[in-house]
């Protein structure tokens, strides 16, 4: 096993760099970079301005503006009439200066320090901004995750235990709202109803802590966190908990029709002893090896639109927004992050297989 986790790690940094490589090529290619948007609101200044002048008012001083020649043709689209020299001010700014594979190589290797820079319009580091950011999707993470799990599999053993029963046919109606009602949507029916949208107003419709946080006492500032979190996490449960509910529910269906079950219960053995004893470890193979995944799917993608209806300040919120400013720091210093810790994480679901069931050895696989 040691030979395959050895191997596992050395693959991470080849992993890596076709990851970054692949999305920095694509993002270069894709138009409305950080130059350009930068032109676009320098254009999009000069022309209200015009505007403002031509009225008479008067609140533009000509002095403070770039200088621009007629007729100029720049490199970037709307670059026209702007001085060529001020463009390559905002290029060096941006470090748009230097050709693609230098700047893709100096970010690889400022990268490998954990060093990703400043945000090109926030004037604060990646890193710090992660951390700013991160507790937020954390907290509805870890929480909706563990929830999911403790909702899911007990749901799961006890459909399978009651396969085409009154309980497994009910239940099942709640599987198909789970599967068929976006997160997002269920968080919007949600803040009608409890958050004061047009009912009730028993929960606060944004961020993780109240004004008066500091003054809490310690019950108080936990009562306060949880009465934050309820309404985004139920979404989160809602929105997650069907899949899981049906894997378990099919693992275990499949591990009672084997051989070894109808030898267990010919010995005598009881119900709960045979699902217990012997079902349960092989059935749990895929539903706790899938625990690290499942975990880092919620973390960084599944919880975007909850951020933003419950206007929580969070990575997905912070992520998607770098991707639409062309924010290049921050969304490639995020991706980095991300991939790495997917990775990871790929791995610990790979050991976590192999300590569920030790008769899985990867080394035999070629792994």
């Amino acid at each position: 096993m040691l030979a395959y986790v050895l191997r596992r790690l050395a693959l991470i940094p080849l992993t890596l760099f076709g990851i970054m490589l692949i999305n920095f090529a694509v993002a270069q290619m894709a138009p409305g970079g950080p130059v350009e948007q930068m032109i676009a609101r320098i254009e999009g200044n000069q022309n209200g301005a015009t505007e403002r002048l031509a009225g008479g008012g008067g609140e533009l001083q000509r002095g403070s503006q770039p200088k621009f020649r007629e007729g100029q043709s720049g490199a970037y689209r709307g670059a026209q009439g702007l001085d060529p020299a001020f463009i390559a001010e905002i290029e060096k700014q941006f470090g748009f200066d230097k050709p693609a594979h230098e700047r893709f190589l100096q970010m690889l290797g400022n990268y490998l320090r954990f060093d990703f820079g400043k945000s090109f319009y926030r004037d604060v580091s990646v890193l710090g901004l992660i951390a700013e950011k991160m507790p937020v999707s954390i907290s509805l993470g870890l929480w909706s995750t563990l929830i999911i799990y403790l909702v899911s599999i007990p749901l799961g053993i006890a459909k399978a235990r009651r396969d085409g029963g009154a309980f497994d046919i009910a239940t099942s109606w709640a599987v198909v709202v789970g599967y068929a009602v976006p997160g997002f949507l269920f968080a919007v029916l949600l803040i009608v109803l409890f958050a004061g949208g047009r009912y009730l107003s028993w929960f606060p419709l944004r961020g993780l802590t109240s004004t008066d946080w500091d003054t809490l006492s310690t019950f108080g500032k936990v009562k306060d966190y949880f009465w934050h979190l309820a309404l985004p996490v139920t979404a989160l449960v809602v929105a997650g908990f069907a899949s899981l509910t049906m894997l378990t529910k099919n693992s275990f269906l499949e591990e009672i029709n084997k051989q070894y079950v109808v030898t267990a219960r010919a010995k005598g053995l009881s119900e709960n002893r045979v699902l217990y004893g012997h079902v349960f470890r092989n059935a749990m193979l895929l539903v706790v090896a899938g625990f690290p995944s499942a975990l880092v799917g919620i973390l960084f993608a599944g919880s975007i639109l909850i951020e933003i209806v419950f206007s929580l300040d969070g990575i997905g919120l912070l992520g998607y927004e770098a991707v639409m400013n062309r924010d290049y720091p921050v969304m490639f210093g995020t991706l980095y992050m991300f991939s790495l810790l997917g990775l990871v994480l790929n791995l610990v679901s790979d050991l976590t297989y192999h300590y569920v069931d030790p008769r899985i050895d990867f080394d035999s696989r070629g792994g």
